[in-house]
């Protein structure tokens, strides 16, 4: 439950062309240190993937723990939909956000940078999973001790799976 899908290195490197060819059709993604820098408002990068995503045909839904100020203001400046308060690792909020795409969990995929609240959460949600490398170190003290405790699970992630889980290199 608490192995990533897949392990990129960002979530702007994941090949989702090939997601939409395989019928995903929504994309639910984690904001702080996955899109952007903790706290930082969406940002010009941001936007070319958002904006790309739904030329695409996909749905985009932004699944955050964070209060509603902080989801809603990001997603005001990108125009997708969200779900604030989530209560990640549980799954009620990702299934919130894919009732909110009219999609299926099979259908959807989740994109975050942490184990123990984005990643669990989406697999419990049946929901293929994107772990990303964050984005900036300086983050709040509880998510610094919450990577310590997530190093031995990516570690066994990338030993038991190895190349197969790193589409064209991007891990």
């Amino acid at each position: 439950m608490l192995f990533p899908t897949f392990f990129y290195s960002s979530a702007y490197s994941i090949p989702y062309e090939k997601l939409f060819e395989e019928g995903k059709r929504g994309v639910l993604f984690d904001i702080d240190n996955t899109l952007v820098e903790h706290g930082a408002p969406a940002d010009d990068r941001a936007a070319e993937l958002i904006a790309r995503l739904k030329k695409l045909g996909f749905g985009i839904c932004f699944v955050s723990n964070n209060k509603e100020p902080r989801v809603k203001s990001f997603n005001d400046a990108l125009g997708a939909t969200y779900v604030f308060k989530a209560g990640k690792p549980g799954a009620k909020g990702y299934l919130k956000g894919c009732e909110k795409l009219g999609i299926k969990p099979e259908e959807a995929v989740f994109v975050g940078d942490q184990i123990f609240t984005d990643i669990w959460g989406a697999n419990k949600a049946g929901i293929k999973s994107f772990l990303v490398k964050r984005i900036a170190f300086h983050e709040e003290i509880q998510i610094h001790i919450k990577r310590i405790a997530e190093f031995p699970i990516v570690f066994l992630f990338r030993l038991i799976c190895g190349k197969r889980c790193f589409l064209k290199g991007q891990g």
